[in-house]
């Protein structure tokens, strides 16, 4: 599995967590940064991880911002992106079971780095169910025409 990563400055610290995290999983990523603390726009750093799972150059991604609410806001503007803004170990589970999110975005001022640790390890996990979400998964496909 391959993941690109991101974050805005307020996703900063919560994006090194996750990336050590997937280290010690021995999960293959690229980090798209910011490599500064400096305040930066969101929808910059959510365009090259939402293009390049949607192209299909990596498998998943995760997004982290102050809430996660903007870029991941940012990230659905994307064709063929589901990106889901998850807080809890249930959500993670349910979005991967029922919505085959491609996407995780995370808020590194709403939850801490063990949650978010247990979220992603989670997420990654979790198989798509198909069935009878397969049909709701096309629906929303098409509302990106």
């Amino acid at each position: 599995m391959k993941i690109a990563i991101s974050s805005d400055h307020g996703g900063n610290n919560l994006r090194r967590e996750i990336m050590n995290l997937l280290t010690e999983l021995n999960i293959e990523y690229t980090d798209f940064g910011p490599q500064t603390d400096d305040s930066v726009d969101y929808p910059d750093y959510a365009k090259p991880v939402a293009e390049r799972v949607a192209s299909g150059e990596f498998d998943r991604g995760i997004l982290i911002c102050g809430t996660g609410i903007g870029i991941s806001i940012a990230a659905n503007k994307f064709k063929g992106i589901r990106c889901a803004l998850v807080h809890d170990v249930f959500s993670a589970k349910a979005t991967r079971c029922h919505n085959d999110s491609n996407i995780l975005a995370m808020g590194e001022r709403v939850i801490g780095p063990g949650l978010a640790q247990e979220i992603v390890k989670t997420w990654l996990n979790t198989d798509f169910e198909g069935g009878r979400h397969e049909k709701r998964i096309q629906k929303i496909a098409e509302l990106e025409n």
